[in-house]
C-alpha cells in the first residue's frame, strides 16, 4: 500500500512505538484520545487517526516513543535495489518541501542489507531519485536536527517506511535536564502511574508519595496527570513541523484547547504529591525539573533519606499511592545497602501507611521479596534492556492499629522493635554475636583490628567474614549445583540483613563477593575500578587494603602470624619474598629490622601496590625491590644468596605470564630446590601455601631439615579451620 496524499479529513495509517510490555496500555490510551487501535506489535501499535487526532496523540501520549505517519508497508523487500525502488515511488514532493533537510532512521536487516547505516543511505538515495524525478533539488541532510525524519523498519522482509511525526521521541518531554544517577524513562514512570492506577486515585483526592524520588520522574509525571496537563504541552519542537503536509491551524486548535485544559487543571489541583531522598543534588534537580514541567507548586520535597522517614502531620488520609523506583543492585557489591534498603523500605510503608498500596518497580524481584509484603498483582516491563517487575502491594492495617491511635500513638509512629527476620537469620547473627564475644579477650590483648568472624560455621550460611576495622568484607562460597540458586540467594539477603546490626557497622560499609574455584590470575583480576582504598594496621605494619575491586583484599589474614614470626626472624638479613602479592610480608620483615629484601611476583598491578605499602612505612625503595617475574624463572638465573627466604606460591596457576602452568601439589619439589639453591648456609626457607589436602614431598625431608609449624601459625580468629594453609621451615642440612 503506498499514500501519495493526505488530508485533515481522511484518515491516516500511524504506528505508535512504545517501551516493550505496555503496548495494551498504549491501544487503551490511542483509543481514549479519539484514535482508532487496530493491530498490536512488539513495542508498537498501529491505529488510524485523522490529521487533528494524529497532533492530539503527539501532544497528549504519555506512553509513546514515536509517532510514524506510515506511507508504505511492503512484504518481500530483501535487496537493496527492492528497497530503494520502492521508497522512490512515494511522491516525495507531498511530503517534503524545497530547501527542507532530512534523516533517515533505519531499523532492522536482511540477508542483504546488514548495516543500518547501508540502509539508511539506500532509503536516502530512493528519496533523492523521486525528487530530482519530480524537478525539486536534491535535500540537504541534517541528522542532528532535520526539518523531516524518516522511519524505515525493515524485519522478515516486511518493509515499512513512514514519516516520524514526532521528531525526537516523545518520552522527552524537555522538562528533565538534571537526570539524576540512573534516570527512569518519562514514559515508562507514567505506565508503572497507570498500572497503579494513579489517574482514577488523583481523580479520587488521593495523595501520592515517592520515599526514594531522585530527579522526581515519577512525581512529576503524576502531576503531569493529576492537572490534566498533556505531556508534550511545552515541548520545543515536533517532526510534523517540517511536514509539507503540515496543518499549523489545525495543530494550534489542539494546543489551545491543551493549554486551557492545563491552566485549569493546575488551579483545580489539590492532589498531595510528596518526594522524599537523602541527596541534595538529586532534590534539587527534582525542584529544577518540576520547574520545567510547569508544575512546581503542586510537588512538596523533602530531605529525609529511607530510614529518617516520617509521615508528614499534613497528610491525613487513609488511602493513597506510596510508588517508588529504588536502586536493583545490578552489581553483587551493591547488596548489602540494597538489602537493607528494601527491608527499610517495607518496614517504613507498614508503620507509616497502614491501608495505602505499594508499587514497586524493580529489576529484582528477589530484593522485593524483603519488603514483608505480598504483592497481589505483578507486571513484567522492560526498563531499557533490563527486565523489571512492576509490583503491587496492599499495605494491611496492624491488628493493634486501633488500640495505638486510641493511645494517642497515631499510625505514623514505627515500632520500637526490630523487624522480624528468619529463624534461620536470627540464629546467624546469634553466632556472629557469639563469635565477636569469644575474640573479644584476644583482640584486646593483640590490638587487632582485621581479623575473620566467620567462616561457614552453619552450613546454611556459607559466607567467609572478616572486619577490617569499621568496615566488613563478605565473601560468599559458590553453592554446590545441588542447592536451589533461588534458596542460595535467599539465605545470603537473610544474612546481609542481620549482618549490620549483629557486628555494628553500616550496611555501606559492607563488601560482599562471589568466591569460586580461580584459574590463572583471576583471584587478581579487578572486579571494579573504584580505587577505593584505606589503610590498616598490622602490629607496626601499615598497609593498604581495598575492599571492593579485587576477589581478595591485599592482605591475607590468615597468614597474620607468619608475617609476624617472619618479622622477629628478619633482624640483619637478606629477605626474599616469592609470589609476593601486594609484598605484606616484606614490610613486615622490614620493620623486624632486615637488612634488604627483593619482592618478586608477576602483577604490575600488586607490585605497585607493593611499592606504596613500602612508601607507607617509609622504606627505603633501595634497599627493598620489587622485581616483575615469573618465580620459577628468576629462581633459575638468580645468583644471589639470602638469609631468610617466604614462599607461598598459589595453589594453581595457568597464567599467560608463566613459562608453564603451575599445580602447588605437582610442582612444589622443584620450587624449593630452585629457592633453597638461592638460601645461605644456616638461613631459614619458609614455605607455604593455601590447598588444603597438601602433601610435602617425602624426598625433601631426605635432604633438607623440615619442621612443619602449621598449627602454631593460626591466631584465634582462625582456629576452627586448621587445614586452611599448610607452613614448613626448611633448612641445609649441617
Amino acid at each position: 500500500m503506498t499514500m501519495t496524499e493526505t488530508s485533515q479529513n481522511a484518515p491516516l495509517n500511524l504506528l505508535a512505538t512504545c517501551p516493550k510490555g505496555i503496548e495494551g496500555l498504549l491501544a487503551d490510551e490511542l483509543a481514549a484520545l479519539g484514535a482508532t487501535p487496530g493491530k498490536t506489535t512488539v513495542a508498537g501499535v498501529y491505529f488510524t487517526a485523522s490529521q487533528a487526532i494524529a497532533y492530539r496523540v503527539c501532544l497528549w501520549s504519555r506512553l509513546a516513543n514515536r509517532i510514524i505517519l506510515q506511507l508504505v508497508r511492503e512484504p518481500m523487500i530483501e535487496t537493496p535495489e527492492q528497497l530503494r525502488d520502492v521508497v522512490a515511488r512515494i511522491a516525495w514532493t507531498q511530503h517534503l518541501a524545497v530547501g527542507k533537510t532530512l534523516a533517515v532512521d533505519f531499523h532492522g536487516r536482511s540477508d542483504h542489507i546488514r548495516h543500518t547505516r547501508f540502509g539508511a543511505q539506500t532509503v536516502k538515495d530512493g528519496v533523492v531519485d523521486a525528487l530530482q524525478l519530480a524537478g525539486q533539488e536534491r535535500p540537504s541532510i541534517d541528522t542532528k536536527t532535520p526539518d523531516l525524519r524518516l522511519y524505515a523498519h525493515l524485519h522478515r522482509a516486511n518493509l515499512t517506511i513512514g514519516i516520524d511525526l514526532s521528531g525526537e521521541s516523545l518520552h522527552r518531554r524537555g522538562y528533565r535536564r538534571d537526570v539524576g544517577h540512573a534516570p527512569l524513562k518519562e514514559n515508562l514512570a507514567a505506565a508503572l502511574l497507570i498500572r497503579a492506577g494513579w489517574p482514577e486515585r488523583a481523580k479520587a483526592g488521593e495523595p501520592l508519595i515517592d520515599p526514594l524520588c531522585g530527579a522526581g520522574t515519577l512525581l512529576i509525571e503524576a502531576a503531569l496527570m493529576a492537572a490534566d496537563q498533556a505531556p508534550n504541552l511545552d515541548r520545543e519542537r515536533f517532526g510534523f513541523k517540517g511536514w509539507a503536509g503540515h496543518d499549523e491551524t489545525l495543530w494550534l486548535e489542539q494546543k489551545r484547547e491543551a493549554e486551557a485544559r492545563a491552566s485549569i487543571g493546575r488551579k483545580r489541583c489539590k492532589t498531595q504529591l510528596l518526594g522524599f531522598d537523602q541527596s541534595p543534588a538529586a532534590l534539587s534537580a527534582a525542584k529544577t525539573n518540576a520547574m520545567r514541567a510547569g508544575i512546581p507548586a503542586l510537588i512538596t520535597l523533602h530531605g529525609q533519606g529511607l530510614a529518617q522517614l516520617t509521615r508528614p502531620e499534613t497528610l491525613s488520609a487513609e488511602r493513597g499511592l506510596l510508588i517508588t523506583n529504588p536502586p536493583y543492585g545490578e552489581r553483587l557489591g551493591e547488596l548489602p545497602e540494597l538489602v537493607r534498603l528494601y527491608s527499610q523500605l517495607g518496614e517504613k510503608a507498614k508503620a507509616l501507611f497502614p491501608g495505602w498500596t505499594l508499587a514497586m518497580f524493580t529489576g529484582n524481584p528477589d530484593l522485593g521479596h524483603r519488603l514483608g509484603l505480598r504483592a497481589h498483582k505483578q507486571y513484567a516491563l522492560k526498563n531499557g534492556a533490563l527486565d523489571a517487575k512492576l509490583l503491587l502491594m496492599d499495605i494491611g492495617v496492624p491488628a493493634t492499629d486501633s488500640g495505638a491511635q486510641a493511645e494517642g500513638k497515631g499510625v505514623d509512629t514505627p515500632p520500637k522493635t526490630a523487624p522480624a527476620v528468619s529463624e534461620n537469620a536470627q540464629m546467624f547473627a546469634n553466632r556472629l554475636g557469639k563469635n565477636q564475644k569469644r575474640l573479644k579477650k584476644w583482640l584486646k590483648q593483640s590490638g587487632e583490628t582485621c581479623y575473620r568472624i566467620y567462616d561457614a560455621d552453619m552450613p546454611e550460611f556459607a559466607l567467609a567474614i572478616d572486619r577490617y576495622g569499621d568496615r566488613v568484607h563478605v565473601q560468599e562460597y559458590a553453592a554446590p549445583s545441588s542447592i536451589n540458586p533461588a534458596q542460595a540467594q535467599k539465605r545470603l539477603f537473610d544474612a546481609l540483613e542481620v549482618l549490620p546490626d549483629a557486628l555494628g557497622v553500616d550496611p555501606s560499609k559492607v563488601y560482599i563477593k562471589r568466591r569460586e574455584r580461580q584459574t590463572g590470575t583471576a583471584q587478581y583480576q579487578k572486579r571494579e575500578a573504584s580505587g577505593e582504598r584505606f589503610e590498616v594496621r598490622e602490629g607496626d605494619a601499615r598497609l593498604w587494603v581495598n575492599l571492593r575491586d579485587y576477589l581478595d583484599t591485599g592482605l591475607f589474614l590468615d597468614h597474620r602470624p607468619v608475617r609476624r614470626m617472619l618479622g622477629e626472624m628478619a633482624r640483619g638479613k637478606r629477605f626474599l619474598n616469592l609470589f609476593c602479592y601486594t609484598a605484606t610480608a616484606t614490610v613486615q620483615a622490614a620493620l623486624g629490622g632486615a637488612s634488604d629484601s627483593v619482592s618478586v611476583d608477576m602483577s604490575n598491578t600488586y607490585l605497585e601496590w607493593a611499592k606504596d605499602n613500602f612508601t607507607l612505612n617509609k622504606l627505603d625503595l633501595r634497599l627493598h625491590r620489587v622485581v616483575r617475574d615469573d618465580c620459577f624463572r628468576w629462581l633459575e638465573t638468580a645468583d644471589a644468596e639470602f638469609d631468610l627466604i617466604f614462599m607461598d606460591p598459589p595453589t594453581f596457576s595457568n597464567s599467560k605470564k608463566m613459562r608453564d602452568t603451575l599445580d602447588i601439589q605437582r610442582d612444589h619439589p622443584r620450587l624449593v630446590e630452585l629457592a633453597m639453591a638461592r638460601l645461605a648456609p644456616g638461613g631459614t626457607l619458609v614455605f607455604s601455601n593455601n590447598q588444603r589436602r597438601f602433601k610435602l614431598d617425602d624426598a625433601l625431608s631426605q635432604h633438607y631439615a623440615v619442621e612443619e609449624i602449621t598449627s602454631r601459625t593460626f591466631d584465634p580468629d582462625f582456629q576452627r579451620r586448621t587445614n586452611m594453609h599448610h607452613v614448613f621451615l626448611l633448612r641445609h642440612r649441617r
